[in-house]
């Protein structure tokens, strides 16, 4: 392995200049390179100065500058803003050149977790042979920012200190987009059988042969020589027969006869036409003449057609499909109904690369939850598990193996246990219960401390599902590499479960497995009766919807819509996405639905 890159960490605050200890960016950052660099970097030195334009300068020419540089400076703090916050201006005439798709990434990477992320100002380019990259000033958004580009930056880095560009790109952009890590999507290769259903294919999927591989008949008929002027009136003898089957007697262009003008051979829908043959005349447009002695054949047979063309009723050889054609495209997701399977077997396809699908976990937390089976009532407190096997039935519908993770109580020891558990088997775990206010819970106090998680989001401006929590994980996968893992907790109120299930684990799998777009799909509907709103938050309604005769989609709400009502999702096929506003929505108004199931018909 080639020597470790060396980094940099210039921390801008004049906070943590007056007092150090005050500072956490430095930690998490060199935690990231540590964690997830791939044993690549080496920071070799962190300094910090106050948000003054010329300290930020001189220390970062400091690194650049030298006779031997760095290979990169990252900077963290003073992106905002904040009067006070010139890290931005102070790099940027430093810099020789804009390297904007840095900052793409990082901006990319932040909006998928906070829309506060369009706040930050960060800027990257080059300086002499050195990779400069300004983060924010927060550990969390420092630490994402990084995590988003450090899989591209040894090879910017390597480019910058004048590595040859022909001998980096030798192994091609694959080749390179592999040293970059995996994406959120991985992949495998999967045989063309019903277990493919539901995988969205990794690559484009051309045709490794024609279809049809011969000359084949459209109908059942007679094969010709049609003469000149296309007039086939008249009698003529049979002189072989050639069925679709490939043991069915002859025909075939492989045959020594050859068809010549003034002769026919009988021929069935799909079989190959004899050598020579240039049309086939339908069954329809003849008259049988005579019989075989032993009336097991036709011995001759009148035509009445006239004006026939060549090629008249023939499939050409790749007339259907080209060989090397196209026939699937990358991110196509093969159907149960959409004939995909047929199609690749009908070229001949074994195997195709797919988007690896996610194996998910579901677990429940709480002692105060029990089996949903269990035999005998229920003692005081005690609360039958719902949401498990609701949650394992919805990834399972979606097309996701599940492993049901059982229950784990509420003690540190045994959650964090269960969950290292789980991270080495799933890749994906949904937890319900311990994520609101509550003293006794522990799930994010342990996803953060216990297993060095963290937590991009624990609440959420919505109604039902306010406590809602994602992190991810970083754990060593089977090949000893490190990779994250994510950990979707979800309320402990059953509607509340299964909706954020839809709008955050669901999406999230189709991410994770190829699908584009991800997420249910939405349909523009209209209210069939008035429907009240939150004051305060946006509230996703569980509503059926439903088409009427006039071919206009209608919704209408289950019920009650208390986040601890079960009822409520009982037959709902949709969820409404509700404004919140003082006032209710009047019947007729048009709203977006989230279709999670099928549309009822009103017909």
């Amino acid at each position: 392995m080639s020597a470790p890159l060396k980094a940099a960490i210039l921390i801008v605050s004049t906070t943590a200049a007056k007092d150090p200890s005050t500072d956490a960016a430095d930690a998490a950052l060199r935690d990231v390179f540590e964690q997830e660099g791939g044993g690549r970097w080496d920071v070799v030195e962190s300094k910090i100065v106050s948000d003054v334009t010329t300290q930020i300068q001189r220390q970062i020419t400091l690194w650049t500058d030298a006779t031997e540089p760095v290979n990169l400076v990252i900077t963290t703090g003073g992106t905002g803003f904040a009067v006070a916050d010139q890290t931005p201006e102070a790099v940027s005439v430093l810099l020789h050149k804009q390297a904007p798709g840095l900052v793409h990434g990082m901006l990319a990477s932040s909006l998928a977790v906070t829309p506060f992320a369009m706040m930050s100002r960060p800027v990257a380019g080059v300086r002499n042979q050195t990779v400069i990259i300004t983060l924010p000033g927060s550990p969390k958004g420092a630490r994402e920012n990084l995590q988003a580009v450090l899989k591209t930056l040894p090879h910017a880095c390597l480019q910058a200190a004048g590595a040859d560009s022909r001998a980096l790109h030798s192994g091609g952009v694959k080749k390179l987009e592999l040293e970059a890590g995996p994406t959120t999507a991985t992949t495998t290769t999967a045989r063309v059988s019903s277990a493919l259903i539901g995988s969205v294919l990794a690559s484009d999927i051309h045709a490794p042969a024609p279809v049809p591989a011969f000359r084949a008949s459209i109908v059942d008929g007679y094969a010709v020589v049609v003469p000149p002027g296309g007039d086939m009136r008249g009698v003529y003898p049979v002189v072989a027969v050639s069925h679709a089957s490939a043991s069915g007697g002859g025909g075939g262009e492989e045959d020594e006869k050859v068809l010549k003008e003034g002769q026919i051979a009988r021929i069935t829908t799909g079989a190959p036409l004899p050598a020579g043959a240039t049309a086939v005349i339908m069954v329809e447009d003849t008259v049988l003449v005579s019989k075989t002695e032993d009336g097991a054949e036709e011995k001759e047979v009148e035509i009445l057609a006239e004006g026939v063309r060549e090629g008249e009723n023939i499939r050409e050889v790749g007339s259907d499909i080209a060989e090397g054609s196209r026939v699937l495209g990358k991110g196509e997701q093969v159907t149960a109904v959409g004939g995909e399977i047929g199609l690749l077997a009908a070229v001949g396809v074994g195997e195709v690369p797919v988007y690896a699908r996610p194996v998910v976990g579901v677990l429940s937390t709480g002692d105060e939850i029990v089996e949903h089976d269990r035999a005998g009532g229920l003692r005081l407190g005690e609360v039958r598990d719902t949401n498990r096997p609701t949650l394992i039935a919805a990834a399972r519908e979606a097309g996701y193996e599940v492993l049901d993770l059982g229950i784990a109580s509420d003690k540190p020891g045994t959650l964090e246990e269960v969950l290292r558990d789980a991270l080495r088997r799933v890749d994906l775990v949904i937890t319900t219960g311990g994520v609101s206010m509550g003293e006794l819970d522990l799930l994010k106090p342990t996803i953060e401390r216990a297993l060095g998680g963290t937590i991009h989001f624990g609440r959420v401006a919505m109604k039902p599902g306010k406590p809602t929590t994602f992190a991810t994980v970083p754990v060593k996968d089977n090949a000893g590499e490190r990779v994250s893992k994510v950990i979707f907790s979800l309320p402990g109120n059953p509607a509340s479960a299964l909706v954020t299930f839809h709008l955050f684990v669901l999406p999230s799998l189709h991410q994770m497995s190829g699908i584009s777009p991800p997420g249910l799909p939405r349909v523009p509907v209209v209210l069939s009766h008035d429907f009240p709103l939150d004051k305060v938050r946006p509230e996703y309604h569980r509503a059926i919807v439903s088409v009427g005769s006039d071919g206009v989609l209608s919704a209408t709400s289950t019920g009650g819509q208390r986040s601890s009502k079960v009822g409520s999702l009982k037959g709902a096929n949709a969820l409404l996405c509700m404004p919140s506003g003082p006032e209710p929505l009047r019947k007729g108004a048009k709203v977006e639905a989230l279709l999670m199931g099928s549309l009822r018909s009103d017909l």
